[in-house]
C-alpha cells in the first residue's frame, strides 16, 4: 500500500521543533521534495493535502511556485474540499501578471453559477483578489447577473467583484450603475456597505455619474439616520455603536456627493449635525465617526453654524488622550485654515495648539509648530510670537531652523511697527543664532536702514545685545553694520528708559577689536567688524589714530580678504585722507524688500489630509555634492567639484541604461573652505560684506559668489560702500590651466539670450556670453509667473563627456511668486573640441507642499558660442 505523506498539522510542528534555521531549511527542502515528487505522481488522493502544506511553505517564504498548475487541479475539482483549497492556492500563487492565471477563467465561470452558495462565494473571493483585464471582460457578464441575485451572501461578494472589474476596465463601468440604486434598498448590512463602497468608486472614477447619484442623497441620509436613531443591535455593535464601518462608509460619500452641490447639502445638514451632537467620544470608534463628519461638513457647503461646531470637536480631539486622535486634530485644523470662513473658529483653539508644544510626541509638536504659525494674523501676532519665541530655546534642533525662518517671515508680514519689528528680529537672532542665514541678516539691515526715527533706540540695542554675546555671528555682523554706520548714535542718551545705555568711543572700538580678535568670529564677521571701524574712524575724531593703527594690524593677515581690505584702508589714509570722511558717509535708504506670508504647510502628508511639505529650512546654496541627487539616474558619473578646486574629467559611462549616460552631470558646487591663499566666501556672503565694503584700488579677491545678485535684498544693497574695486589677491590656479574656469566668467557685453524652458508658469533663459580666451559663460535666470513660489529650487545640468561644465551656487532657494524676482545663477562651459554644445537640464522645486521635477534637453545654442 501506499504510504501517506504526513498532515499538515504533523508539518508545523516539525517546522516549529527546529531550533535553527538551517534545521528548519532542511525540513522544508526534504517535504519540497517529497510534494514534487507526489505531483509527478499524479496522486490525485494526497493532491489537497500536499497543496494545503505547500501553501503554508509559501507562507513562511520559501518558493512554492511550481504548486501553480495542481491549484488549479483541485480548482476543476468537483470536491468542495478541494476547491477551497485550490482557490485559495490560486490567490496566493498567482496574480494578473501570470498567463496562468487565464487557465482558471472557465472553472470560474461555472462555479460562479453553482447552485451551492460556498462555492460561488469562493469562486467570486478568488476572482475580486486575481482579476485581471482580460478575466474582467471575460465574466463581467456574470458578476452584473449576481447582482441581482436574492442571496446577499452572493451578492456581497459579487458587488466587490463589481469594483475590482472597473478599476480594471472602466469603460464597463457603465454595465453596474443601474444596478447600485437596489443595493441601497438592502437590509443586510453587508450588502449595504460594499454597495456604498462601489458608488463611491464610481464617483470618483467618473465625476460625470455624480448627477446620477445625487438622487440617492436622501436615502443614504434616511440609512445613516436610522444607524443613529436604532437600539442596541448585538449583530453590528461595536464598541456601543451600530455597525461604525457602515457610518463611515456613508459619510465619505455623502461628503463626495454634497461637494459643490447646494441641494445635497442641505439634505444632509440636519443629519450631519445630529451625528456630531448623538456619538460618543469616549471611545475610538466614535472619535472615527465624529473625524468623518468633520471632514464631510468641511467639504460641502455646510452652515457656519456646523462649521464652528465640526471646528470644536476637533477642539475636543486636542485634550484627547490619544496621541494619534490629536495628531489628526492639528492635521485638519491646519487644512481647515484653507477656508477663510473657518479662521475665527479656529482661533478660538489658539492656546490648546500652544499647549501640544509641549507634548511629549515630537510629531505632534512639529504639526503643533506648523498650525501655530498659520495661525499668526495682524491681530494676534504680538501674543503668538512672543509664545513662539518663548519656546524657541527648548525646541527640538530639527525645529529651529524652521522656527527662526518663520518667525521672522511672520514679523516681515504682520509687524504692527516697527520698534517691535526689530525687537523680534533681536530675539531670534540671539537665541536662534546658528539657525540664521545670511539672507535673514541681509532682510534685517534692510530694515535697519528704513527705520531713521528708531536709530538711536536700534543701535544700542545691538551695541548691549554684542556685549552680552559675542559669539553670535549673525547679531555680531548686524551689529557690526549698524555701528559702522550709525555709531555717532552710541555716545548720546539712552534712546529708551527701559534699557540703561552709556558707552564711550573707547569701549565701542574695543568691542569690535573683540570681535576681530576673536578665535570664534568667522571671517566674515571680522570682515564686516574692520569695515565697521573704518566708517566709526570719521564719526570718532578722537579714535582715529587707535582705529588707524587697528587696521594697519591686520595687513599681515592670513585671511586674504581682511588681509586686503586692511591694505586698501590703510592707503586710504595714507594717500586719501582728505576724501576719508565723503567715502565713508552715511549709506542711502534702500528699497525696502520683506518676505512673504509664512507658509502655512510645513508638515509630510498624513491619510486624507492635504499635503503639506516637510519642516525644513531651504538652503541657500547647494551641497558640494551637487550631483548627487541625480546619481539615480547616472550612477557612473562623478559629481561637480566645488568651483575653487579642479575638477577631475568623469569616468567613463559603465552603464547604458542610465538615462543621463554619456553626460557629465555637476550640481551647484558649495562654498569651499577659505584657505590661506583664496578667500571664497558663502553664498550671498560677498554681496553682504559690499553692505560695508569700503572704497578699493583694485580688483577684487577670487571669491566663488554668483555673477547674479542674492534673493533677499543682497542685490538692492550691493557695495553700499561704493568706491574702486579692490586689488587682486594671488589668484588660485584655475582648472585645466585655463583663466576664469571655475569661477564667475569676466565681465562681458550681454550675449545672445534663449528661452531654455517654459512651463506651467516657470520659465528659464540663458544669457551667453564669451569673453575672447575665456570659457562660454551662460547666466541662468528662473522667473516664476504663477502666485504660487517655488521652494527648494534647485537647477542642475548635464552636458556630453567632450564638455566640462562648472556650476555656481544659485542665488537663492525659492522663486518668488508673480514674476517678483528672477533666481539667478551662473555656468562655465569648457569646450575644447568646439563641439555643438547640448545640455540636458533638472528643474526640481517644491509647490504647494508637492514635489515637482521636469527634465529637458537644450540644444539650440547660437554657433559663435561653440
Amino acid at each position: 500500500a501506499k504510504m501517506a505523506p504526513q498532515k499538515l498539522r504533523d508539518l508545523i510542528r516539525s517546522i516549529r521543533a527546529c531550533k535553527t534555521a538551517a534545521e528548519e531549511r532542511e525540513v522544508v527542502q526534504k517535504e519540497c521534495a517529497l510534494i514534487r515528487a507526489s505531483f509527478r505522481a499524479e496522486d490525485n488522493e494526497f493532491r489537497c493535502r500536499n497543496v494545503a502544506k505547500l501553501l503554508y511553505i509559501h507562507m513562511l517564504g520559501y518558493p512554492a511556485h511550481f504548486g501553480q498548475l495542481e491549484c488549479l487541479k483541485l480548482v476543476a475539482s468537483p470536491k468542495f474540499a478541494d476547491k477551497r483549497i485550490g482557490y485559495l492556492g490560486t490567490m496566493m500563487l498567482l496574480d494578473e501578471l501570470k498567463d496562468v492565471s487565464l487557465l482558471v477563467t472557465n472553472s470560474l465561470k461555472n462555479d460562479l453559477n453553482h447552485q451551492v452558495q460556498y462555492i460561488a462565494g469562493i469562486a467570486l473571493c478568488c476572482l475580486g483578489s486575481i482579476c485581471s483585464v482580460e478575466m474582467a471582460r471575460d465574466l463581467s457578464g456574470e458578476i452584473e447577473k449576481l447582482l441581482k441575485s436574492t442571496n446577499s451572501y452572493i451578492r456581497k461578494k459579487a458587488v466587490l467583484c463589481a469594483l475590482r472589474i472597473i478599476r480594471k476596465v472602466p469603460e464597463l463601468m457603465d454595465n453596474f450603475v443601474p444596478a447600485t440604486r437596489a443595493l441601497l434598498g438592502e437590509r443586510n448590512h453587508g450588502v449595504l456597505i460594499t454597495g456604498v463602497t462601489l458608488i463611491s468608486e464610481i464617483c470618483k472614477l467618473s465625476p460625470d455619474n455624480l448627477g446620477h447619484f445625487r438622487r440617492l442623497v436622501p436615502s443614504l441620509v434616511r440609512i445613516l439616520k436610522n444607524l443613529i436613531v436604532s437600539g442596541y443591535s448585538p449583530e453590528h455593535d461595536v464598541g456601543g455603536v451600530t455597525d461604525p464601518f457602515l457610518q463611515v462608509r456613508i459619510l465619505r460619500l455623502l461628503r463626495i456627493l454634497g461637494k459643490g452641490d447646494q441641494e445635497a447639502t442641505e439634505t444632509m445638514n440636519d443629519t450631519l449635525a445630529q451625528v456630531a451632537t448623538n456619538t460618543d467620544n469616549g471611545k475610538n470608534v466614535g472619535n472615527a465617526i465624529l473625524y468623518e463628519t468633520v471632514l464631510c461638513i468641511m467639504h460641502i457647503n455646510s452652515e457656519t453654524g456646523l462649521r464652528v461646531m465640526a471646528i470644536n470637536i476637533l477642539g475636543k480631539f486636542l485634550v484627547n488622550n490619544d496621541r494619534n486622535i490629536r495628531y489628526v486634530a492639528l492635521t485638519t485644523l491646519l487644512t481647515t485654515l484653507q477656508n477663510a470662513d473657518c479662521v475665527d473658529a479656529v482661533q478660538r483653539h489658539r492656546g490648546t495648539v500652544l499647549d501640544c508644544l509641549k507634548d511629549p510626541d515630537l510629531s505632534i509638536r512639529r504639526r503643533a509648530l506648523s498650525l501655530a504659525f498659520a495661525l499668526i494674523n495682524e491681530s494676534n501676532i504680538k501674543s503668538l510670537v512672543k509664545d513662539l519665541i518663548a519656546f524657541l530655546p527648548q525646541a527640538d534642533p530639527e525645529l529651529k531652523p524652521y522656527m527662526a525662518r518663520e518667525l521672522l517671515s511672520a514679523a516681515d508680514q504682520f509687524a504692527p511697527n516697527r520698534k517691535w519689528h526689530f525687537d523680534t528680529i533681536l530675539s531670534v537672532f540671539s537665541l536662534g543664532a546658528a539657525y540664521v542665514t545670511l539672507e535673514a541678516v541681509a532682510r534685517a539691515v534692510q530694515l535697519i536702514a528704513n527705520s531713521g526715527d528708531l536709530y538711536p533706540y536700534i543701535v544700542q540695542r545691538l551695541y548691549l545685545a554684542l556685549k552680552e554675546d559675542t559669539l553670535s555671528q549673525p547679531l555680531a555682523q548686524l551689529a557690526a553694520w549698524s555701528i559702522g554706520e550709525y555709531g555717532q548714535y552710541l555716545l548720546g542718551a539712552a534712546a529708551d528708559p527701559e534699557y540703561p545705555f552709556a558707552a564711550t568711543s573707547t569701549q565701542i572700538v574695543d568691542l569690535l577689536k573683540t570681535i576681530l580678535d576673536s578665535t570664534l568670529s568667522q571671517m566674515f564677521t571680522r570682515d564686516m567688524a574692520l569695515t565697521a571701524l573704518m566708517k566709526l574712524s570719521s564719526r570718532f575724531r578722537d579714535q582715529t589714530d587707535r582705529i588707524r593703527s587697528l587696521i594697519a594690524g591686520y595687513t599681515n593677515n592670513v585671511d586674504v580678504e581682511l588681509q586686503q581690505r586692511s591694505s586698501e584702508y590703510s592707503a586710504i589714509f595714507t594717500h586719501y585722507n582728505a576724501l576719508r570722511p565723503a567715502l565713508l558717509e552715511q549709506m542711502p535708504v534702500p528699497e525696502l524688500k520683506l518676505s512673504a506670508k509664512p507658509s502655512t504647510s510645513a508638515l509630510p502628508p498624513a491619510a486624507g489630509a492635504t499635503p503639506v511639505p516637510e519642516l525644513a529650512s531651504p538652503p541657500i546654496a547647494a551641497p558640494a555634492a551637487g550631483g548627487a541627487s541625480l546619481l539615480d539616474l547616472l550612477s557612473d558619473m562623478t559629481p561637480a567639484a566645488p568651483a575653487a578646486a579642479p575638477v577631475a574629467p568623469p569616468p567613463a559611462a559603465g552603464n547604458m541604461l542610465d538615462l543621463l549616460s554619456g553626460l557629465d552631470l555637476s550640481g551647484p558646487a558649495a562654498p569651499a573652505p577659505r584657505p590661506a591663499a583664496a578667500a571664497p566666501a558663502p553664498m550671498g556672503g560677498a554681496s553682504l560684506l559690499d553692505l560695508l565694503g569700503g572704497p578699493s584700488l583694485g580688483a577684487p579677491a577670487p571669491a566663488p559668489a554668483p555673477a547674479a545678485a542674492p534673493a533677499g535684498g543682497f542685490g538692492s544693497l550691493l557695495d553700499l560702500m561704493g568706491g574702486p574695486t579692490p586689488a587682486a589677491a594671488p589668484a588660485a590656479a584655475a582648472p585645466f590651466g585655463i583663466p576664469g574656469f571655475g569661477a564667475p566668467a569676466p565681465a562681458a557685453p550681454a550675449g545672445d539670450v534663449l528661452t531654455v524652458f517654459e512651463k506651467d508658469g516657470l520659465k528659464v533663459t540663458f544669457t551667453f556670453s564669451k569673453p575672447p580666451g575665456s570659457p562660454l559663460g551662460v547666466l541662468v535666470s528662473t522667473v516664476n509667473a504663477t502666485p504660487v513660489p517655488l521652494q527648494n529650487y534647485v537647477f542642475q545640468a548635464a552636458v556630453p563627456k567632450a564638455f566640462q561644465l562648472q556650476l555656481q551656487p544659485q542665488s537663492s532657494a525659492t522663486v518668488p511668486p508673480l514674476g517678483g524676482g528672477a533666481v539667478t545663477q551662473q555656468i562655465t562651459v569648457l569646450n575644447p573640441t568646439q563641439q555643438p554644445l547640448r545640455l540636458r537640464l533638472k528643474i526640481s522645486f517644491v509647490a504647494n507642499g508637492a514635489p515637482v521635477t521636469y527634465t529637458t534637453e537644450v540644444s539650440n545654442v547660437p554657433p559663435q558660442f561653440f
